[in-house]
């Protein structure tokens, strides 16, 4: 077995060689006075410096928003030039009108006098006919009554006219006898009597009246 120096032998030789040329630069140093100086150097007092924290940077604002711009103003547009014509003033007519003067305002009426009160009516008078039998013509007995003796009175009511004659005649009461009841009623129509009133006034009424027959 052989062994086969390595290669990095040239390298080791170098570095060598280098610390043998520190070692002569020092002593050189240390013989001129320059070891004084580097001592100087290294009694020179510390300074010491306290270095502060940086503080991190606050956070960027967010920018302002952008301004809001107006919309341009719409472009000026001259008003458009305007003639104006002065009317014509037309002549004024006058017309003279001729008013009458209003006639007189008659006076107001004077009003109506009040309606007389209404009358309180009053009850008619009345005046009842008169019926006289001696103002009438006895009737002529009948003679064949007289024969038979044939006697009696009749009761007769009629109806007096407003001119006192007798309208119409009937028997209430007979005198038992028919030819004597016709006889008394022929002799009643030939009678007048005084018709009876109203406030004055004739009028129509129904009156009574009796017949005795009897033989002298």
């Amino acid at each position: 077995m052989s062994y086969v120096e390595p290669r990095d032998s040239g390298s080791r030789i170098t570095g060598m060689a280098v610390v043998v040329v520190f070692h002569i630069a020092l002593g050189y140093a240390l013989v001129h006075g320059l070891a004084r100086k580097i001592v100087e150097v290294v009694k020179a007092p510390l300074e010491t410096k306290i270095i502060e924290e940086v503080k991190a940077p606050p956070p960027d604002k967010p920018p302002p928003p952008p301004p809001k711009l107006a919309p341009p103003p719409p472009p000026y547009i001259p008003a458009p030039e305007i003639q104006i014509q002065s009317p014509v003033t037309a002549p004024t007519i006058t017309a003279v009108t001729q008013v009458k003067p209003p006639a007189p305002v008659p006076p107001p009426a004077k009003p109506a006098p009040p309606p007389p009160p209404p009358a309180i009516p009053r009850e008619p008078v009345r005046v009842a006919a008169v019926v006289d039998a001696r103002a009438c013509e006895k009737p002529a007995y009948p003679s064949a009554s007289l024969r038979a003796n044939e006697t009696g009175v009749v009761l007769l009511s009629f109806l007096i006219d407003t001119n006192g004659k007798v309208l119409e005649s009937k028997v209430e009461r007979s005198s038992g006898y028919r030819r004597l009841d016709e006889a008394a009623r022929s002799g009643l129509s030939l009678c007048r009597f005084k018709p009876a009133t109203i406030d004055g006034r004739p009028e129509r009424t129904w009156s009574r009246i009796e017949y005795e027959w009897k033989i002298q």
